[in-house]
């Protein structure tokens, strides 16, 4: 059962369930990078025949793969499928960004913004398969304009891949996708293979030898970040149904045991509702026995006097997902300056903008949102700066820049300047 408690009782370090220790898969996730970057397409198909009991005569899927999966899945998702793609694609055009130019007396300075050129997506398979994290993690590099979009994702036993993630590739404009999963993919994105490209930047959720193995070829590519069980945080008032409470709270509390849901409410009748609830619906669940774990261990629910006070709170721990189910939501939103994702009033479920409303869902978790942002056009794109000086212009900041290097012991420095005009006068 979940556990009730006054708000003070319990510290913001203590909210969520972070910082647990897990099993260190470090070892082996390094040995795995090294097998794929000495033998390539050979360990993969190895790797792949070993831990996903698939044998497959090719590592990429066929145009014809692709477009029989597309056939396989029911007209009705295919069009949801579509619909949600334009609610992500419209907000994330809005995250284009140009360059800009400054002209001055005798120079030019200026900034150009450049996709990155080749991108590789992990997509988790087999059961845990997503096609909404296609969708997500593909559309916003699609728009930032990346020349190759490459999606690797582990085989079921019999060689294929999940119907909906090939049809979700097709719908976002992949380029190309590969039957492999675990630390292995990651590895093979990052040093490229005979049939895998190297990429410059690795996106994706993933399991503990995903996380670790994106964290060590960290440097040699580009990741989007480390990402940590599921969090929710619930700030309700007490005109909220504990209903649609609790069923939010299982949203999250389903994807993992070690994910954490809290809520904080300023109604002590509403706590206890909510946990009757979750008593009542957890058993309903097909995942009861994750959410029941999760709930048991990491969920809380915390009694405050004053909602505006919790503010303070959830700015400190800086929560994944971040739930107002209240009155008027648009009066918290301006106090609130770290979490990922903000969900206002109360017919507003996190589990709409996992799919469909059109914000990104790929999130900082671990209080990480406290200096990250969630995935977005940005990620997908890198900034060149540029100047340009006359003469002229030089001449008038030489002596300023000159005495600048000469403070920091750099004569160098220096002498590339003043040189040009000793020069001159010769």
């Amino acid at each position: 059962m979940i556990k009730i408690m006054k708000y003070g009782e319990v510290s913001p370090e203590e909210i969520f369930a972070r910082g647990t220790a897990a099993t260190d898969v470090s070892g082996i996730v390094r040995d795995i990078i090294d097998n794929v970057k000495a033998n390539g397409d050979k360990a993969l198909y190895e790797y792949c025949e070993k831990f996903d009991k698939a044998k497959l005569s090719s590592l990429e899927v066929s145009k014809e793969e692709i477009d029989e999966a597309f056939s396989a899945v029911e007209p009705q998702f295919i069009e949801i499928l579509k619909e949600a793609a334009e609610n992500i694609r419209a907000f994330h055009k809005q995250q284009v960004r140009t360059g800009f130019i400054i002209n001055g007396d005798g120079y030019v300075t200026g900034q150009v913004i450049t996709p990155i050129e080749k991108v590789g997506l992990y997509v988790p398979g087999g059961t845990a398969a997503y096609p909404s994290t296609v969708l997500m993690d593909s559309i916003p590099a699609k728009i930032a304009g990346c020349k190759e979009i490459c999606i690797t994702t582990p085989p079921s036993a019999d060689g294929k891949v999940n119907p909906a993630i090939l049809a979700a590739a097709k719908i976002a404009g992949v380029d190309r996708i590969f039957k492999i999963g675990g630390a292995q993919a990651v590895a093979a994105l990052a040093y490229g293979t005979e049939t895998v490209p190297k990429v410059d930047k690795i996106v994706g959720p993933g399991n503990a030898f995903v996380a670790e193995a994106k964290r060590q070829v960290f440097g040699l590519v580009s990741i989007d970040m480390i990402a940590g069980p599921s969090e929710i945080l619930v700030i309700a008032d007490g005109k909220s149904n504990p209903k649609f409470v609790a069923a939010d709270l299982l949203s999250q509390a389903e994807h993992d045991k070690m994910a954490s849901a809290v809520l904080v409410t300023d109604s002590g009748e509403l706590a206890g509702q909510v946990s009757a609830e979750l008593e009542r619906q957890i058993p309903l669940l097909p995942r009861a026995e994750i959410a029941r774990i999760s709930i048991d261990n990491n969920g809380k629910i915390i009694v405050a006097d004053n909602l505006f006070d919790v503010i303070e709170v959830a700015n400190e721990i800086a929560p994944e997902h971040l739930e107002l189910c209240v009155d008027s939501p648009f009066d918290y939103l301006g106090k609130i300056k770290n979490a990922g994702s903000i969900f206002m009033g109360r017919y507003c479920p996190e589990a709409l903008g996992d799919y469909f409303a059109g914000p990104n869902h790929t999130l900082p978790t671990s209080g990480t949102a406290r200096f990250s942002s969630p995935l977005s056009v940005d990620d997908f794109v890198k900034k060149s700066q540029y100047t340009y000086y006359t003469k002229d212009a030089l001449q008038k900041s030489a002596e300023s820049v000159a005495f600048f290097a000469e403070k920091e012991g750099l004569s160098a420095h220096a002498r590339s300047v003043t040189v040009r005009f000793e020069e001159t006068e010769k």
